[in-house]
């Protein structure tokens, strides 16, 4: 985005009553938003929201933004991000709009956008919104002003097509797995999902009270995940972050598997031949270096899910990710679902008979840090010489054996610091090494 633009990597995001995320600025981008929708023709939108106390006002800015600028309304109350990606294209909708921060905390709100095809947004559509923020807003006239309508049945509609991407001939009976839900979005979905495929589910996560979401527990803190896992005997633990676009898994034995793992299944596992898949600079280096000896082609971007698809899209291929845990499975949804990926995952290891813990053997994984410096405010680490010489120093070290990457997140105030190689004590060594020359050059 350009700069000073409102609009981060995934859509607009920051702490609720402050800046973009207050109600007044929220009304306003609907109306925007409604604006410039109907200069192309557009009629209707579809709003859905996460679990946050703060969706709900959220929601009736939106809608009101929208009226007033002569669009339609369609309200699906609490439901996973990719959910109104795929709902808003069954509706016919020209626009879904979704009121979440994702992986954040309850403090925190955000609006995503997605276009007709259940694609985010272009960059000259966003720009288009930018430049009416701002000005007042002109109200259509009564007869031409927008409607509103409830969806009950959302949250069946797509529980059954979520159903509809498992494709192994079992179904999974006898599977014991355990569903963290991160008192997210899909509390209400995703249990119901693997318990009518057959698996005995017992459930984390479930019980969202407006500000309990993504706190320990989820896909960013799969400690709680791991001792249910321990405590049921289950085969497998899967968590979903606040909005449902994410997923981890844990083996029976409670070790993490991320984005690289779950990729590796679905390049290697699918019973297709894959040509190449996609992901990001996060991605492993081992993991890089397993895929290329079984033929497959790798394709790094930047961080965020939009490049991954924009990479996926340029190379004709289905299967991307983010270490963090968005992973795309554009032959079955064209956004990133978390309940979607996990079902691909078991349908391979269903229908091949495999544990995690035998997939994980298959897959050279390089030690790995990632440190987080928050900070008061953004900056950019690319331009301190201080740190620009810390990193050099630090590659010299790791030579052709590891990497360093410091980036700014796009979605808090936080400088990120991954450091990565063979030998795990070294990779320690620079990874405080770095972290300290951050906090003294940002904090």
């Amino acid at each position: 985005m350009a700069k000073g633009s409102v609009f981060g990597t995934d859509g607009i995001r920051g702490r609720v009553g402050q800046g973009m995320i207050s109600p007044d600025k929220v009304l306003q981008l609907g109306w925007a938003a409604g604006t410039v929708l109907k200069q192309n023709g557009g009629r209707s939108v579809m709003i859905g929201k996460d679990t946050r106390i703060s969706g709900y006002m959220f929601e009736s800015a939106l809608e009101a933004g929208l009226i007033a600028a002569g669009i339609d309304v369609y309200l699906i109350g609490p439901m996973p991000t990719p959910a109104i990606s795929y709902l808003s294209q069954t509706f016919s909708c020209d626009m879904g709009i979704v009121i979440s921060a994702s992986h954040n905390p309850h403090e925190d709100n955000g609006i995503k956008f997605f276009n007709e095809d259940g694609k985010k947004i272009s960059d000259l559509m966003q720009s288009q919104i930018e430049s009416l923020l701002g000005k007042d807003i002109s109200v259509a006239s009564s007869e031409k002003m927008g409607k509103a309508y409830r969806i009950d049945d959302a949250p069946g509609r797509y529980i059954e097509f979520c159903k509809g991407t498992y494709r192994a001939k079992k179904n999974l009976k006898g599977l014991r797995l355990v569903i963290d839900c991160a008192n997210g979005a899909t509390y209400h979905i995703a249990p119901n999902v693997f318990r009518e495929l057959g698996a005995e589910v017992f459930t984390i996560g479930v019980e969202p009270n407006g500000m309990n979401i993504n706190h320990e527990c989820g896909a960013t803190d799969t400690k709680a995940l791991a001792k249910a896992v321990a405590t049921h005997r289950a085969d497998m633990g899967i968590a979903f972050d606040g909005d449902g676009d994410r997923v981890m898994l844990v083996d029976q034995n409670g070790q993490l598997m991320d984005g690289d793992i779950i990729l590796y299944i679905l390049a290697t596992m699918t019973g297709k031949p894959v040509a190449g898949v996609v992901g990001t600079v996060m991605s492993n280096l081992g993991f890089e270096q397993t895929l290329k000896k079984k033929g497959i082609e790798f394709v790094r971007t930047s961080v965020g899910d939009r490049y991954v698809m924009e990479a996926l899209v340029e190379n004709g291929w289905f299967y991307g990710s983010e270490p963090s845990g968005h992973v795309l499975c554009l032959n079955k949804i064209s956004t990133g679902d978390g309940i979607v990926a996990a079902l691909q995952v078991l349908a391979a290891l269903v229908s091949q008979q495999k544990s995690l813990q035998e997939v994980r053997k298959e897959i050279t994984i390089y030690p790995q840090i990632l440190r987080n410096v928050t900070l008061t405010q953004k900056a950019q680490p690319d331009e301190n010489p201080i740190l620009q010489d810390a990193i050099q120093k630090a590659e010299r070290e790791l030579a052709d054996k590891g990497r360093v990457l410091i980036r700014a997140s796009g979605t808090e105030p936080k400088i990120r610091v991954m450091v990565e190689g063979e030998e795990a004590a070294l990779v320690e060594k620079i990874a405080t090494e770095l972290e300290s020359v951050v906090k003294s050059e940002f904090s």
